[in-house]
């Protein structure tokens, strides 16, 4: 079964060890003479699930498990085993269940232990007597424990953070109600864990020196300076690695009871894909196994939306277009559906698939109350934005990837398990395709049409290659080799015609050039397969990625297109900057933009009048560069020639400002 719980063994070199269900325990030494897994001789058969497990950071051997009905189970060499001991009393004679949800042992003993039950709270026992030595209350009978941690800087203090809400609880075992409670953020814990770091000043008096040689953390503890809510108590110097349900990590320093850092949300799986908000460059939504969609300030690296959750696994999103604010996902068990991202809810839900996977999920751009999915049960449906149903194509199996056209809003390309491309076109009555392309050898997945050929697309496989089709010519005309693991991520850049990028299973993105099959680029720094690829017009050369590592990435691509940057700089003529496709696209040609935002930014400069080289480098620099850095120079750039300080943007006082502005916006 799965592991619930795992554990390095600590005095057993390079050894993991790992439990399900009523056992055994494993333990899998990973390196030296004796590599492979062994099961521990007497951690088995026992009589309710395990919980967790904890093995002592000094007793070697010594091992405690907690298990679903709320018992311990104790195993140390050379001793009796003790199996399904020290139930709460309130359990006792009664076949309810109270799991274990924590379990700690006392750094400074060699028999205490810190026990938390979902229902009963937090208990310190003695492993050795087999008896209780304190029950601890909570403030309220609703809240229980996720995780707890010993205070290593203080004796007898420990730390618990909340399942449901974010609350970070002090205690001492000396009493049995918390010395301090601090909410650090609406959703519950998933785990903490507290670094010692010194005080920052040594002490000076003789009133911090101690004789004691503490035997366990019920000893008394030296009071450091920080005084709590209750006089009688201090809390120490340190801090809290702090992981929260909904993917927040920080690092809360105790003493000064403030975060050093937070990270306010986070995905905690997967994310599959990734996607840039239509009319807004600085706005990216990512799906996750997690169950959630969320959005992100790529210039803050922070979420600022989340989605309600509990949707399953989300495969695919699909923002609408425009401004509509909304973004379509698609799931693994419970269909598609529409969220509302600043009304915070879901407002439409899709259910034609039934239980089966929704591998994709395509808005389509050219008519915006049309949604497309594909779906493990072998149809492509298209269907209008308030579910009524225009076609259901139907494949031969699993149908992975669908892309709309970017030239005919009625064409529509898909991906399937028998291997091969097909494109519908909607304005007819027939359920059949209009081409089938074959040459794949294993299932098609992700399909992406050119934005900027018309007729020309791409598709991604399982044989680790990448395929560019000419639906014109009914051919492939190339074949992309060097992945060594399944395609999944695939991006057509919007400015420049035959740069594509690919990511892969084998834990690579790829660029290349289409011209040739040349791969220019190979980037290895993702931990996992690579899922989803995406870049925002405005912004052609600015790249986000996704991957299994649950990590999304920002990528920089102007090091390809250097020369375009310089001819810019050194006030080339437009004909060696932005050309048409097919110029663009001849064997040897340096590259050229050709797409609609950089025919824009040349209309826009010829309308003005004098020398509009200020705004040609602004506005180029906006476009080639990555987030943060472009708008903050450019701010700077306006106040030193004078620009009223009411014209600057509201987020200026957030960068580098000019030395004059440096009390007024930071009062």
């Amino acid at each position: 079964g799965i592991p619930a719980s795992l554990s390095w063994c600590w005095n057993a070199g390079d050894a993991v060890a790992f439990a399900s269900h009523r056992g055994p325990l494993y333990i899998w030494t990973i390196s030296g003479p004796d590599t492979g897994v062994t099961v521990h001789r007497e951690a088995h058969s026992f009589l309710s699930d395990i919980s967790l497990f904890r093995w002592h950071p000094k007793r070697k051997g010594k091992v405690v498990f907690g298990h679903t009905d709320g018992s311990l189970s104790f195993f140390q060499p050379g001793s009796k085993n003790q199996k399904h001991v020290l139930r709460p009393e309130s359990l006792e004679g009664t076949d309810e269940e109270d799991p274990v949800t924590a379990l700690e042992w006392d750094p400074l003993s060699t028999d205490y232990l810190l026990v938390a039950n979902l229902h009963n709270g937090i208990r310190l026992v003695d492993s050795e007597s087999l008896s209780c030595i304190t029950t601890f209350s909570f403030p309220s009978a609703a809240a229980s424990v996720q995780c707890l941690a010993w205070v290593s800087s203080a004796p007898g203090m420990f730390i618990t953070g909340d399942s449901q809400v974010g609350v970070l609880r002090v205690w001492n075992v000396s009493r049995t109600t918390p010395i301090d409670n601090f909410k650090l953020k609406q959703t519950g814990f998933h785990g903490l864990h507290v670094l010692s770091s010194p005080p920052k000043k040594k002490p000076c008096s003789s009133q911090y020196s101690t004789k004691n040689h503490h035997t366990s953390s019920t000893s008394e503890a030296v009071p450091p300076p920080t005084l709590t809510q209750n006089q009688a108590f201090s809390l120490p110097p340190g801090h809290t690695v702090c992981c929260f349900m909904d993917g927040g990590v920080g690092l809360y320093d105790m003493a000064a009871k403030k975060w050093d850092f937070l990270r306010d949300l986070g995905h905690v799986e997967t994310i599959f894909d990734c996607k840039f908000k239509p009319d807004n460059p600085d706005l990216l939504a990512t799906a996750s196994f997690d169950g959630t969609i969320k959005v992100w300030d790529i210039n803050t690296l922070s979420a600022v939306y989340t989605s309600p959750g509990n949707e399953g696994v989300i495969y695919s999103i699909s923002w609408a277009p425009g401004d509509l604010n909304c973004i379509a996902g698609g799931t693994s068990r419970n269909g598609g559906f529409i969220w509302d991202v600043r009304k915070g809810k879901i407002i439409t839900r899709f259910s034609e698939h039934g239980k089966n996977g929704i591998f994709c999920i395509a808005w389509s751009h050219k008519d915006s109350k049309r949604i497309a999915t594909c779906s493990s049960d072998g149809f492509c449906i298209i269907r209008t934005i308030d579910g009524n149903v225009l076609h259901k194509y139907k494949h031969p199996a699993a149908v992975f990837g669908c892309d709309w056209s970017q030239n005919n809003k009625d064409m529509i390309a898909t991906g399937c398990e028998d291997k091969n491309v097909r494109v519908y076109y909607l304005a007819t009555s027939s359920d059949q395709p209009l081409k089938v392309f074959t040459g794949h050898t294993a299932k098609v997945f992700h399909v992406r049409w050119s934005p900027l050929r018309e007729g020309i697309l791409c598709s991604g496989s399982d044989d680790g290659t990448v395929r560019i089709w000419d639906y014109t010519k009914d051919a492939c005309i190339n074949v992309l080799s060097g992945h060594t693991a399944p395609v999944r991520g695939l991006m057509w850049n919007p400015e420049i015609p035959y740069l594509l990028i690919s990511g892969s299973w084998d834990y690579t993105i790829r660029v290349w050039d289409t011209r040739d099959g040349t791969c220019l680029d190979t980037v290895y720094d993702h931990g996992a397969d690579v899922y989803g690829l995406t870049c925002h017009p405005s912004r052609p050369f600015t790249m986000a990625s996704c991957s299994r590592d649950s990590t999304v990435r920002l990528w920089s691509l102007t090091p390809l297109i250097n020369p375009l940057q310089i001819n810019i700089i050194i006030d080339r003529c437009w004909d060696d900057i932005i050309g048409n496709t097919d110029r663009a696209v001849e064997s040897g040609a340096p590259p050229l933009l050709c797409g609609k935002v950089s025919r824009d930014i040349k209309q826009e400069l010829e309308k003005l009048s004098g020398n509009p080289r200020g705004k040609k480098l602004r506005w180029f620099s906006e476009y080639f560069s990555p987030p943060g850095g472009s708008k903050n120079l450019w701010d700077l750039v306006a106040v030193i020639k004078g620009q009223d300080d009411s014209l600057l943007p509201q987020n200026y006082c957030k960068g580098i400002m000019h030395m004059k502005h440096l009390i007024r916006f930071r009062m």
